[in-house]
């Protein structure tokens, strides 16, 4: 028996006006952790689609052969019958059911149309035991952090007898905690004979557990390399996915700044339900023009919490404290008069609340600020095109025109056309959450481009990040939140990683005083 338990021969999938894949290759051995990697937009997601049936047989050109036969997927179903399993980006979990109802939905353990919930709950038990989870299996998914979602997702699998799981960029939105949780549990599976594929933008953790890594770029497979030489590095991959040595993952940038333009005075939030629970206790910061100021913070440390409810109070209830610009205080009481006082927040579920995903790139850029491009309640149309047209060639948003859906794009060009659609706003301050997530390091260094020309404009950037790297690479200050609080504030010179960790995960000021425990977990 071959070694192999998964070929795909000269795959090629076209969608109007773009040919997503070129005669793609991949072939992936039994038993291995295999990595997909490549920039957003280089056909890894499509390649995946193409396998589990997303898109069926006929819809791309090209041969399937698993474990040694031909196969012609015409639906998910037919895939997963084949032990054929994707776990999407984009979590497929219903949040109103039981933690044992999501994890067999469509795969029920009934007899005649009458569920087995006994059977369900004793199968659900021995699942979850193998990933891990210790919670009840009543226990809602709602109820239950995105690290065991994501758990949940892979039980799930299990449940459908998987013997080739593919993840698409399972640890974009875990903490570094569940992240290792995640790969360990990958490890396991795979000493328990599961072959996984795994498309991930998180270079360390691929050359952590990949076995082999298979490159595509445009469309195209470059290369499929071994990890166990030891000698790959990430340099060797991003070559590979760009084409090109990148020297510096982050561009430089000569700070010019200027005086406090924005301050944040004892800004204290509480849960928009449980109103007695503080999830932002008391915080202070500020920042400069033509300053980039990070914030950093753990999971559920209250970095998210803070920026929206400074957005026009759009998270939280009973809001205190004091927001100045210029040394004025502001009134700001939703999102539109934030807006108005040049303060804008990009946020990090770009396809949930960022963008407009069935609309064009044009009406979504143009979105922030309609009064703009119209007059008198009537759009300007050319005018809209010209500022749409404009960005798009300013930001390089890969796509052929302003027209096309902003749904098709990668997560890259996603990401693009939301700053796009801030920028035009003309603000003054930027609060970016998670500006890079989900993204491959070529189009990071082309956003972090974009952020420092804002800075160099004399906007005040405040940059929300769960990669260290990424803010001692960018940032001119850091500030440290835990359980709510801002715990430290870091020069560029004062910080490191180790550091930041060290307030990321107490609640102790820096210099030494303890703060008061407030139950905050924001």
């Amino acid at each position: 028996m071959s070694d192999c338990i998964l070929e795909m021969r000269g795959i090629t999938k076209e969608f109007p006006g773009v040919k997503a894949l070129n005669n793609v290759h991949l072939r992936v051995k039994a038993g291995e952790i295999h990595a997909l990697c490549g920039e957003n937009g280089a056909g890894k997601s499509t390649l995946m689609k193409v396998l589990s049936g997303v898109y069926p047989y006929g819809a791309y050109t090209g041969d399937i052969l698993y474990k040694g036969e031909v196969c012609q997927f015409r639906s998910i179903k037919q895939s997963e019958e084949a032990g054929i399993v994707i776990i999407h980006q984009e979590l497929a979990l219903v949040p109103q059911l039981s933690i044992a109802e999501n994890l067999f939905l469509g795969n029920e353990q009934a007899k005649r149309g009458v569920i087995n919930w006994r059977e369900t709950k004793r199968e659900t038990l021995e699942l979850m035991k193998k990933v891990g989870l210790q919670e009840s299996p009543n226990t809602l998914v709602s109820q239950i952090g995105v690290g065991k979602q994501q758990l949940v997702e892979i039980a799930k699998a299990l449940a459908k007898k998987v013997q080739l799981l593919i993840l698409d960029e399972p640890t974009a939105a875990l903490n570094e905690a569940d992240s290792e949780n995640l790969l360990q549990l990958l490890l396991e599976l795979k000493r328990q004979g599961i072959s996984s594929i795994m498309i991930s933008h998180k270079l360390n953790e691929i050359t952590k557990v990949a076995d082999s890594i298979t490159v595509l770029r445009d469309g195209q497979t470059i290369e499929t390399l071994e990890v166990q030489s030891g000698q790959l590095t990430e340099n060797r991959i991003i070559r590979g996915m760009v084409g090109r040595e990148l020297q510096n993952r982050y561009p430089e940038r000569h700070a010019e700044i200027g005086q406090v333009i924005f301050e944040v005075k004892d800004w204290t939030v509480h849960h928009p339900l449980q109103h007695d629970r503080t999830v932002v206790n008391r915080a202070n910061l500020s920042v400069r023009k033509g300053e980039i100021a990070g914030i950093a913070g753990l999971m559920g440390s209250g970095r998210t919490e803070l920026a929206m409810s400074i957005f026009g109070k759009s998270y939280g209830k009973n809001i205190s404290g004091t927001l100045k610009k210029d040394g004025q205080k502001l009134s700001i009481r939703h999102a539109d008069d934030a807006i108005k006082n040049g303060i804008v927040y990009v946020t990090e579920d770009r396809k949930g609340n960022g963008l407009i995903l069935m609309d064009s790139i044009k009406k979504n850029i143009t979105l922030s600020k309609l009064k703009k491009v119209s007059r008198r309640l009537v759009m300007d149309e050319r005018k809209e095109k010209n500022e749409a047209e404009g960005f798009r060639r300013k930001l390089n948003i890969k796509t052929p025109d302003i027209y096309q859906t902003t749904g098709n794009l990668s997560g890259g060009n996603q990401q693009k056309v939301m700053l796009s659609k801030w920028i035009f706003a003309e603000p003054d301050i930027l609060i970016l959450d998670e500006p890079t997530r989900g993204i491959d390091v070529g189009a990071k260094y082309e956003i972090y481009a974009i952020i420092n020309q804002l800075a160099e404009e004399g906007k005040a950037v405040i940059i929300i990040s769960s990669e260290l790297p990424e803010l001692l690479g960018m940032c001119d200050r850091i500030y440290t939140m835990c359980e709510g609080e801002i715990t430290a504030e870091f020069s560029q010179d004062e910080a490191d990683q180790e550091r930041l960790m060290k307030y990321m995960t107490n609640r102790m000021k820096k210099g030494g005083e303890a703060y008061a425990d407030t139950g905050a977990n924001g």
